[in-house]
This record gives structure tokens, C-alpha cells and sequence, in this order.
């Protein structure tokens, strides 16, 4: 296990060493980034639109028996923000755009398409690795907006249309707690995710198995060593945060 970890920090590392050379790895980068934002940009929306309606279903009810309606739209914004942006992006990323990074490359190893590129004196890992971290890392921080958005959208639904609060106290909860620096932690965060989700994808696709198996099995050991590592670093990061930025009261 110790070596599988170092294995990845040094497919990691040495991915991020030649990103200077960005002429060499630019047009990946962007087919990279369409074709994430193509996988990725619909589902985001069709998981947060619900997934806001039930955080101001299941708040808003206990604030009407607590007396507190208007202060849905807090819990809603910030409970967005904080943690289901990143999260939600970061898992799209992985399941959506990294299986098929793993299968990619996975691919190209067991039709020897990786040593043939180490003949001709190009490096794989900065060639292909490089410009799939820089990619996943971009699409995961331009999704935070849109969960934000889309999730505020199916909260305001469920908050002013069926509960019936009015849409000035909605808004001017949801602004009473949120702070700049937690939208900066958010993309922070979707950065890191985005960015070990495209790591562990790749390093699973170059040591995967020789057989379309083994491909297979790497594509789903990717999904969940992600997940895994998002869940993880997301409870560092966040208690760190509130370490040196505590959340402010009503």
C-alpha cells in the first residue's frame, strides 16, 4: 500500500514538474477541458437543482417549527458553498470525466502505446498526465458556479413557492452568513479535488493490469480511491478552515 501511494505522488509530482512547458501539452489540455465540461456540465445541474430542494425542504421545515423560516435561505447558500460545491464537482469529475481517463490510458498501457512513447524519447506522464491534472482542476472550480446556481435555484422553488417565505427574507438570509473567503476556500478545494481525481485516475490507467480486465478493474478502483481521497482532504481542509476562520453568527 505504501508503495502504490508513493507510486502516485511520484506520477503526481512529476506531472506537475514540466507544466511550465505549457506549448507542449496545450491543445491536450483543451480537449481535456471540453470534453470534461461536455460529460460534466448536465449532470451538475440535474444533481443540484434536487439536492438544493431537499436541503430547503428538510431545513425549512425545521425552521418553521423552531420559528426561524426566513433563515432557510442561510443554511441553504452556505451549506451550498461550504461543502456540496466542491463535493458535488469533484465527484462528477471523478465518476464522469476520470473512469474515462482511466479507460484512456489504461488503454493506451496495455497496447504498449506508453513504452513506444518512452522509445521516442517523450515522457508519457508529462504528455498525458500533465495536461488531464491541469484540466480536471479548471472544470472542477468552473462547476462550483453552477451547483451554487442551480442548487439556490431548487431551494428558492421549494423556500418561496411551496413554503411560501417571502423571496427578499430568502436572499437577504442567504447573504447574512456567507463570506468572501469561503467562496475562496470552495474553489480552493474544487482545485485540489479536481486535481487528485485526474492524478488517481491517470496513475491507475498506467499501472493497471495487461488485459482489458484489468482496465476494468482500474476504472473502478479509481472511482473509489477518489472518493475516498475527496471525503478525506474535504474534512482536513474545512476543519483547518474554521480553525482559523470561525463561522459567524446571525
Amino acid at each position: 500500500m505504501l508503495g502504490q501511494v508513493g507510486d502516485l505522488f511520484v506520477i503526481a509530482l512529476e506531472g506537475l514538474r514540466r507544466s511550465w512547458d505549457v506549448k507542449s501539452w496545450w491543445w491536450e489540455f483543451v480537449d481535456q477541458c471540453w470534453f470534461l465540461a461536455r460529460v460534466t456540465s448536465v449532470p451538475v445541474l440535474l444533481v443540484s437543482l434536487p439536492l438544493g430542494a431537499t436541503v430547503a425542504l428538510q431545513v425549512g421545515e425545521l425552521a418553521w417549527q423552531l420559528g426561524a423560516g426566513s433563515a432557510t435561505g442561510s443554511a441553504v447558500f452556505v451549506g451550498l458553498i461550504r461543502e456540496v460545491a466542491p463535493l458535488a464537482s469533484a465527484l462528477l469529475i471523478a465518476g464522469a470525466g476520470g473512469s474515462a481517463m482511466t479507460s484512456d490510458i489504461g488503454a493506451r498501457h496495455i497496447r504498449d502505446e506508453l513504452s513506444a512513447m518512452e522509445v521516442m524519447s517523450v515522457n508519457p506522464i508529462h504528455r498525458l498526465v500533465t495536461p488531464r491534472m491541469w484540466a480536471a482542476s479548471t472544470i472542477a472550480v468552473c462547476l462550483c458556479p453552477l451547483v451554487i446556481l442551480a442548487g439556490a435555484s431548487g431551494g428558492y422553488f421549494f423556500n418561496v413557492v411551496v413554503q411560501g417565505v417571502t423571496p427578499g427574507a430568502y436572499f437577504d438570509g442567504a447573504l447574512s452568513l456567507v463570506v468572501s473567503s469561503d467562496l475562496y476556500v470552495t474553489l480552493f478545494k474544487a482545485w485540489i479535488f479536481g486535481f487528485i481525481a485526474a492524478a488517481v485516475a491517470c496513475y491507475k490507467g498506467m499501472t493497471c493490469a495487461t488485459s482489458p480486465v484489468g482496465v476494468g478493474r482500474a476504472v473502478n478502483q479509481a472511482t473509489v480511491v477518489t472518493f475516498m481521497l475527496v471525503f478525506t482532504f474535504n474534512y482536513v481542509i474545512s476543519a483547518v478552515y474554521f480553525l482559523a476562520y470561525p463561522p459567524r453568527s446571525l
